[in-house]
């Protein structure tokens, strides 16, 4: 199955990203054709505060006409020290083109675009290690 997921100017990710989770969509799921939502959950099983590990990292794709688009990519990671949360770290949200950080909020553009660059570059590598259990959902 092709999964056409359609790029956002201003903020768009590289191919290798979309690899991954035309790949993820593909093993995981039976089927999106009726979709009108497609949720995938990259999950380290031996992620803990404690432990540490690869974070947690959720995308959101939604259907239009012909193609999916991005809506979202977190990445969450535990924080506190005495009763860690877990939290949004980086929101990606490419409705709006803008990218979120838990310690500096709303990026400019040049920093948002430097962030993502260097947040999907690391994903993709963790990706390919085998680290995360994939969950595909559809609404």
């Amino acid at each position: 199955m092709a999964l056409q997921i359609e790029q956002v100017s201003g903020l768009k990710v590289p191919d290798s990203f979309i690899g991954v989770i035309t790949n993820a969509v593909i093993e995981g799921s039976d089927s999106v054709g009726g979709a009108k939502a497609v949720t995938l959950n990259f999950k380290d099983p031996d992620y803990s505060p404690e432990a540490g590990g690869f974070h947690p990292v959720e995308v959101r794709l939604e259907k239009q006409t012909t193609s999916w688009q991005l809506v979202y990519i977190t990445d969450f990671s535990y924080q506190g020290r005495h009763t860690p949360e877990l939290i949004k770290e980086i929101d990606v949200c490419f409705s709006i083109k803008q990218v979120y950080h838990f310690l500096a909020g709303w990026l400019n553009a040049r920093e948002g675009k430097e962030l993502l660059a260097l947040f999907i570059s690391n994903f993709v590598e963790y990706y390919n290690t085998g680290c995360y259990q994939v969950t595909v959902t559809t609404e």
